[in-house]
């Protein structure tokens, strides 16, 4: 029921999302005229939009922006190459140019292992042209290759400080407080300021509420020289008691990245049963690995969006949003919403009355819902289907969403217990399967926002047209 509740969010949620673009045809018009012309601010004032933070959601934002013509200011707290645990990323939009010199490697799907057996699920690119794929990559290469892009262009002001406080007059956020590198206090004033300052944001408390759930530290190491079974696929082993991931990002190294502290512990106090659980064509290289201790830890962070609408101001990022890094689809969520910020801002030529443009921007968290929380509702589900369970409802769910993910793991799992023949026992399980699987999947879609998710149609600010100048 968790797959298949998945599989019909997804299916729903896509649905949605193209239906949307019937809703957009009257921005798009407005769009076509303006796409080939600079947006310019009639304010006079030297600066559109304040962007906090040089992520990947700042800096794809301000790139995408700045080409349309929109003069931004990013404010970034340290513009060194980050150093973090990441990968996947679609190829497309802004992302295309910045994978492409930084030794990223093409990814066309997963393999699952458990127990001994293995299971390829490639996507389905049939209908794509040959350079469509994810995209498995070292982050701070790509975070600082998206950087450099954004701050080639005439229009985008890169710049490295500590954002300390949002100004605010009347209501309406008016631009930011910083500090250089130096320590020197600054402010810098915008009609709009875009706050996407991460994970561990200090500004987002004045613009959601941040209910940030932090279940579990994943781990990760990077094995050199050794290649994958399935070539250009991550791997998931379904390991005790949680997810063990494998993935390439660079030519010559692997990612090792277990979603679970214990799981990095178990390895010491019992090596042999842990290594047994690795394929073996990576047991060498992962063995090295831990003897030269180059290992990395990060909170597993889950916050369902939840703004306070605020005139002169829009959360995006991690800042704003985010899931289980199972599924590693945080920057599909990313980058789709700044597309869809982009496109809402094309038809606007000034962005001075702070009022309308944030009943505006209400559109934004309605239109932005079917893709994220699809992915959301996905990256949550899959993880605690994943993780181990003294439950036997539970370990059924997992060996059937082994067995056979894309049909519905709750009812493939209840025909696996009835077929051939059900008994007192098996009935019993089976029913505790559903009862399971329905607790794990509606608290994540109640969190997501049901109506928002289903039928975004019925939220009033799906509506929203371009405030009128």
């Amino acid at each position: 029921m968790v797959a298949l509740g998945a599989v019909i969010a997804i299916l729903l949620g896509f649905a949605l999302f193209y239906g949307l673009k019937g809703k957009k045809k009257s921005i798009d018009s407005s769009m076509k005229s303006s796409e080939n012309r600079t947006c310019k601010s009639d304010s006079g004032k030297s600066t559109d939009i304040i962007i906090v933070g040089a992520g990947v959601a700042g800096s794809a934002l301000a790139y995408t922006l700045g080409k349309d013509g929109r003069r931004v200011h990013v404010i970034e707290r340290d513009l060194r190459q980050p150093d973090r645990i990441i990968h996947l990323v679609t190829d497309k939009h802004v992302a295309a140019d910045c994978v492409s010199d930084i030794d990223a490697q093409n990814v066309y799907g997963y393999a699952l292992y458990k127990g001994g057996k293995s299971t390829k699920l490639s996507y389905p690119l049939g209908s794509f042209n040959s350079n469509v794929a994810g995209r498995s990559f070292h982050h701070g290469r790509f975070v600082q290759r998206m950087r450099e892009k954004a701050a080639s262009l005439p229009n985008v002001r890169m710049e490295q400080g500590t954002v300390t406080s949002l100004l605010e007059r009347n209501g309406t956020i008016k631009g930011v407080e910083y500090k250089t590198k130096t320590g020197e206090k600054h402010t810098a004033y915008a009609p709009l300021t875009v706050v996407c300052d991460g994970c561990c944001s200090n500004l987002r408390r004045n613009l959601c509420n941040p209910k940030v759930g932090i279940p579990s530290c994943f781990v990760g190491l990077a094995l050199e020289n050794c290649k994958l079974p399935f070539a250009n696929h991550g791997h998931v082993v379904l390991a005790e008691p949680s997810p063990i991931l494998f993935y390439p990002i660079s030519s010559t190294e692997i990612r090792w990245q277990n979603l679970h502290l214990s799981c990095f512990e178990n390895c010491y106090r019992s090596p042999g049963t842990f290594l047994l659980q690795i394929p073996h064509e990576l047991q060498t290289a992962f063995i090295s690995a831990t003897e030269k201790g180059n290992m990395r830890t990060m909170p597993n962070r889950s916050m369902p969006a939840a703004p306070y609408p605020t005139p002169g101001a829009l959360l995006m990022g991690d800042a704003f949003n985010m899931r289980h890094p199972l599924t590693g689809g945080g920057m599909t969520v990313a980058l789709s919403d700044v597309i869809l910020l982009r496109d809402l801002l094309r038809p606007l030529h000034s962005l001075d009355n702070a009022y309308s443009l944030c009943k505006y921007f209400e559109s934004f968290y309605t239109l932005r819902k079917p893709v994220a929380s699809t992915i959301n509702t996905l990256a949550g589900a899959l993880h605690k289907v994943f993780s181990t369970s003294s439950d036997p409802a539970r370990e059924e769910m997992r060996q059937a969403c082994f067995e056979y993910l894309r049909l519905g793991v709750a009812v493939y799992g209840v025909g696996r217990l009835l077929i051939p023949f059900p008994s007192p026992k098996r009935l019993w399980i089976g029913a505790r399967l559903i009862s399971d699987a329905s607790g794990i999947i509606f608290p994540i879609i109640k969190a997501e926002g049901i109506t928002q998710m289903f039928f975004p149609v019925a939220v009033p600010a799906y509506y929203r047209a371009p405030p009128v100048k």
